[in-house]
């Protein structure tokens, strides 16, 4: 009787031990499932505010360039030239999705250089910068009138697509990076504003298209890399801090053409240092 006994104490403590060690286990694998669904909320929610940060840019940069279009047919040249470089800071701060529309972009914002290499003449080319080639080449207003209406109604087109568009982590991710070197790579030789040399606004409206997709990401980083954050907020600073040493007054910057080759080479390397830090905000997803 005492085996049988000794049998069937063994038998439960065995029982209970497994029971325990399921419940553990069973607690840990709850734990993982509400942390990782948490985790999944945080960045629904960081490309929903994402989604709605461009929609409003648009829409604001849809409403400026309508005024804009009234300026170009009142003929107020310098009015034009004045709100050209500030109206398109909207765009610029939206690139990432922007820019995924091939078409619309090609509509708004193509560079002569480029329009006439993939077609072989201006023919066709609209937008912002043909626009732009007018005011600062020719020095009036006139010819700009069609244009500017056609800009309204392709802008338009971008907003309507913009809402259909389903953001994800991967296309804010690459385009925060892709922001910032295009800053590093194309747009500081100056080659984006060819005419007006209005480039810092844009540079500035990169950065800051960025950095809004940072903040969105901030709270996921940091529970992954608290140095990548502090990292990331210290070039940031550096960045806008050298930006901020060219502004003529709290909304116009100086010329392109006014930078010396060191300004250029300083910005560069700013930005540059930004990027590889930038580039690992990556692992929110891991």
């Amino acid at each position: 009787m005492k085996k049988v006994g000794l049998i069937l104490l063994s038998s439960i403590c065995l029982l209970t031990a497994c029971a325990e060690t399921k419940k553990e286990e069973a607690s840990v694998s709850n734990i993982e499932q509400i942390s990782k669904s948490s985790s999944n909320e945080v960045l629904e929610k960081a490309t929903s505010d994402y989604k709605m940060f461009v929609e409003e840019q648009i829409q604001g940069l849809l409403e400026d360039t309508q005024a804009w279009a009234e300026t170009l047919k009142a003929g107020d040249l310098e009015k034009a030239k004045s709100d050209y470089p500030i109206i398109r800071m909207a765009y610029e701060r939206s690139e990432p999705i922007a820019e995924s529309f091939g078409e619309s972009d090609v509509k708004i914002d193509f560079r002569e250089v480029d329009y006439v290499e993939e077609n072989g003449s201006d023919e066709g080319w609209v937008g912002f910068h043909r626009i732009e080639k007018i005011l600062w080449t020719e020095n009036t207003t006139k010819g700009t009138e069609v244009y500017a209406d056609q800009l309204v109604n392709d802008i338009k087109e971008l907003k309507a697509k913009i809402a259909t568009i389903e953001v994800s982590p991967d296309l804010m991710l690459t385009g925060a990076v892709d922001l910032l070197n295009e800053v590093a790579t194309t747009k500081i030789t100056g080659e984006e504003e060819i005419f007006s040399h209005t480039d810092l606004y844009d540079f500035r409206a990169n950065i800051e298209g960025a950095e809004v997709i940072f903040k969105l990401f901030r709270e996921s980083i940091q529970e992954k890399d608290k140095d990548l954050v502090q990292q990331l907020d210290k070039e940031f600073q550096k960045v806008n801090e050298l930006l901020d040493q060219y502004m003529t007054d709290d909304k116009n910057y100086k010329l392109y053409t006014e930078l010396t080759k060191e300004d250029t080479t300083t910005l560069a390397e700013a930005v540059t240092k930004l990027g590889e830090p930038l580039s690992r905000m990556g692992i929110i997803l891991e």
